[in-house]
């Protein structure tokens, strides 16, 4: 091997980032019968790689407090939960944060809406690009997917519309994904007529 000159080291290249500390973010976890709201503990940078990492079966919150959909008793508290993330419809998490441009994968956004009974979600998911709509749905893999610019509600459990800059949705649970165009009824009429309702 070629030797360097005296005094000269040689240099391998920096990685291009350091791993996240530890960090505390306040999720809420929906599943079919319960809400969970707390703080969990990670290093990941994005809630769907939390709760991707691995082969996790359960979630462990922090100051953790949950009550049943259409119940009138208080939330139950308790330091610490374990929730199966098998049960979990959709999370959401206070401060998505976007992951670092070297590791993005190219990617086009696409409106759908996800029936996840009893909720519906309406978002942006986000498509791997040169494909027809089909081929990329049928390539859309993961256990819990990103879905940004995100509204869920509940007319069922009677949960109003909230919005979330991501929800991340458990694929496994969803059982329809289809792309949506949401679609003005006061499109191509003047106000005026609107106003006279004709």
């Amino acid at each position: 091997p070629r030797r360097l000159p005296a005094g000269r080291r040689r240099r391998y290249p920096v990685a291009m980032f350091q791993p996240l500390a530890e960090q505390t973010i306040e999720i809420t976890l929906y599943t079919d019968a319960y809400v969970v709201r707390g703080h969990a503990r990670t290093r990941q940078r994005r809630i769907t790689d939390l709760l991707n990492q691995g082969d996790r079966s359960f979630i462990v919150v922090e100051e953790a407090s949950y009550d049943e959909f259409g119940s009138r008793d208080l939330a139950h508290q308790a330091d610490y939960a374990q929730v199966n993330l098998g049960a979990v419809l959709f999370a959401v998490a206070d401060l998505p944060v976007a992951p670092l441009p070297e590791l993005r994968t190219p990617k086009i956004q696409e409106r759908a809406l996800i029936s996840i009974p009893p909720f519906k979600v309406i978002g942006h998911i986000h498509l791997l690009p040169e494909r027809d709509l089909r081929d990329a749905l049928d390539e859309l893999t993961g256990r819990f997917l990103p879905v940004t610019d995100a509204a869920y509600w509940s007319d069922t459990v009677g949960e109003a519309r909230q919005t979330a800059a991501m929800v991340a949705v458990n694929h496994g649970r969803a059982q329809i994904l289809t792309p949506f165009q949401e679609v003005d009824p006061w499109e191509g009429l003047g106000r005026s007529a609107a106003l006279r309702g004709g």
